[in-house]
């Protein structure tokens, strides 16, 4: 797997923004390890609006492309690296789901004792 783009919207995009998601793209990258074509990942944080003060308006979203499907998961929190956190773990689960339902698929071809 790897980083297409990491997008900053309303916000300038810092280094630790970028390390940030970097860590969090790791537990990603292990579980898309036996995809080919390789996975790829689009990343866009940012403000959701410029007027407000408080509230939940950080925003990620993640973006995976994996063969065959596209994992998208949006979040919006009160603080930039806690959006980050939820999205990645929304797009974990949904990738592992997805890999549930590719292995089943695998599995459900024959049924034993039946020729």
């Amino acid at each position: 797997m790897h980083i297409v783009s990491i997008k900053g919207t309303n916000l300038p995009l810092t280094d630790a923004i970028k390390a940030r998601v970097g860590s969090k793209a790791v537990v990603l990258e292990k579980l898309t390890a036996g995809f080919e074509p390789a996975a790829e990942l689009r990343v866009e944080v940012g403000k959701s609006t410029k007027h407000h003060a408080k509230g939940p308006f950080f925003t990620a979203e993640f973006q995976l492309s994996v063969p065959g499907s596209v994992i998208r998961s949006v979040t919006l929190e009160e603080d930039l690296y806690h959006a980050i956190g939820q999205a990645c773990d929304q797009t974990r689960r949904q990738l592992k789901e997805y890999k549930d339902k590719l292995q089943d698929r695998s599995q459900k071809g024959t049924r034993l004792g039946k020729q």
